[in-house]
């Protein structure tokens, strides 16, 4: 499938697990703007040196070193794309058309309360770094990893406070993203609640009835 298309939705939607899954069902190549980072600087080019002076200094990669970085991965690929995790900026998204053109927009429609249940919940093993969730997928036995025995603790990035600051963060931010779009004729809107087969089955009707 040669669609183009963005997966919006806020911290702790799905958008991961999603766009794994239409991966392997639709052939998309996935463009992570956190794997090109880390590729770029494992690699040593010259856009991936300027982009570690930023990461080492813990300040936020400028727009135009992911762009360019987008552009670079792009060249030659043929095929459907799926960006995740770009664009997150009204200007991110219009330095993007600039050279890829977006045939749809998929948004995660959530409850905010409910994710940040979702995420607060979660524990990490300190150990093998396995996720567990209190609610969804609790350990067999409490504060410890099923897998290895671990001690599972709670991320500093999980608390309500630093999740609600996320959320914030979006709303500001990448949440007109959802307006930009259909004012381009290009958002979808997906019921993000509820089960992850359940979400997943929205996403992929919506790609199939595109492309019908």
């Amino acid at each position: 499938m040669d669609l183009k298309i963005v997966l919006l939705g806020p911290p702790g939607s799905g958008k991961g697990t999603q766009t794994e899954r239409l991966v392997a069902e639709f052939g998309f190549t996935k463009i992570s703007t956190g794997d090109l980072l880390r590729e770029a600087v494992r690699n040593g080019t010259e856009l991936g040196v300027k982009a570690k002076g930023f990461m080492d200094a813990g300040k936020l990669v400028p727009d135009d070193l992911v762009v360019g970085l987008i552009r670079e991965k792009l060249k030659g690929l043929k095929g459907g794309v799926l960006l995740d995790g770009f664009p997150r900026s009204l200007e991110q998204a219009q330095k993007l058309e600039e050279f890829f053109n977006v045939e749809m927009a998929v948004d995660l429609e959530v409850n905010p309360e409910v994710l940040i249940r979702r995420l607060t919940e979660r524990r990490s093993c300190r150990a093998c770094n396995s996720v567990f969730h209190l609610e969804f997928n609790p350990p067999k036995k409490a504060g410890s990893c099923d897998k290895c025995g671990g001690e599972l603790y709670q991320r500093s990035d999980d608390t309500e406070k630093v999740v609600r600051e996320r959320f914030t963060t979006y709303t500001e931010r990448t949440a007109p993203l959802t307006e930009y779009y259909r004012k381009k004729g290009v958002l979808k809107s997906v019921d993000g609640m509820g089960a992850i087969d359940d979400v997943y089955k929205r996403i992929a009707a919506v790609i199939k009835t595109a492309r019908k």
